[in-house]
């Protein structure tokens, strides 16, 4: 039995209170982070994603720091290829790898859109970030496989003589997850991965996508929300509050963010929420945060039993892994671990 990986997203504080609710940005507690991170790890969270963004504080140093303060749970570090030489990366990389004693990985996502991307200094077009994306990859994996001093000589990257005297921690290499939903995204994941990542969906949908990646031999994650009480009822009175008195101004700020995305798995998750019935893709999942946070607000909601075999329904299509978050993300991940997880682990006991 190969067990689902249960990862959960890390904010730089505890997260929207209500989905509709803005972003709270311009600080950062690290206090707050500091028992967000020691809790995860007590509730034996898998891996936290820790998010890179210009509304967010930078990941590296931050998960550098969290490092010294947990010994298991592992880090996810989200970055885009093209800010930072990949050279200096695997550097950056392999020393996050002795301070976690391994416990990092990758979550590469190539960008989401232009006018982000142009205020990092990067006026490449969608697909020319990915072909970019993948320059760097390749770059990355010769030096982690020891291919030094390493010359390349690429349309978007020179180097001559790289070396590294810092290796990855216990040799080898991160684990790479390869964001995005578009074909160039899962060749990438093919090409260069461990791990496709994309935004949710139900499980007949995602086993389709899925399949000629599993067949590959490449594994399939996915990003969602989850909610989970006792029963269905407490449920869906739980949603009914969350939702409301929404912030409408945040509403229209998200939807003057989608007209600058050129993301396909963006793009797609507005399309998707837009063919739900009364903001239901199917009876456990909600798409009415979608147009106030965006593509992971994908809500799994219902009771702990529901949502256990709900998530279950998922291995079965392929999905190996998901990284969900929550309102208010900390309270939720403790409901997650203490009462839906254990269950999860009960169904796959009985798998055949």
């Amino acid at each position: 039995m190969n067990p689902l990986r249960l990862h959960w997203c890390s904010p730089p504080d505890t997260g929207q209170a209500k989905p509709t609710d803005p972003y709270k940005t311009g600080t950062l507690d690290m206090g707050e982070v500091r028992d967000f991170v020691q809790e995860a790890e007590e509730l034996g969270v898998d891996t936290l994603l820790f998010g890179m963004s210009k509304r967010l504080p930078d990941p590296i140093p931050v998960i550098g720091a969290l490092s010294q303060i947990t010994d298991r749970v592992r880090f996810m570090l989200a970055y885009r290829p093209g800010l930072m030489a990949p050279t200096l990366f695997a550097q950056v990389v392999n020393t996050l790898s002795w301070m976690t004693q391994g416990r990092i990985s990758l979550n590469i996502v190539s960008g989401i859109s232009p006018a982000e991307q142009a205020g990092y200094g990067d006026f490449l077009s969608h697909d020319e970030r990915y072909a970019r994306c993948n320059e760097f990859l390749q770059i990355l994996h010769g030096l982690w496989e020891g291919e030094s001093p390493l010359s390349h000589d690429g349309e978007h990257y020179t180097l001559k003589d790289a070396e590294l005297g810092l290796a990855h921690h216990g040799g080898g290499r991160p684990q790479i997850y390869i964001g995005g939903a578009s074909a160039v995204a899962q060749q990438t994941a093919l090409a260069q991965g461990d791990c496709w990542l994309r935004y949710g969906d139900t499980p007949q949908a995602l086993a389709e996508a899925a399949r000629p990646l599993v067949e590959a031999g490449c594994r399939v994650g996915t990003r969602m929300h989850v909610l989970a009480r006792p029963t269905r009822e407490e449920a869906l009175a739980e949603l009914a509050h969350l939702v409301a008195e929404p912030d409408e101004d945040h509403k229209k700020w998200v939807r003057h963010a989608l007209a600058t995305t050129d993301s396909e798995a963006v793009t797609s998750s507005y399309q998707l929420a837009s063919t739900a019935t009364d903001g239901w893709l199917s009876p456990y999942i909600w798409t009415g945060a979608v147009a106030y946070r965006g593509g992971p607000a994908l809500c799994i909601v219902g009771s702990y039993q529901e949502v256990a075999h709900y998530i279950h329904q998922y291995k079965t299509a392929g999905i190996t892994e998901f990284i969900f978050s929550g309102w208010p993300t900390r309270n939720e991940m403790h409901t997650f671990y203490t009462h839906v997880a254990p269950l999860i682990r009960q169904l796959e006991t009985q798998e055949p």
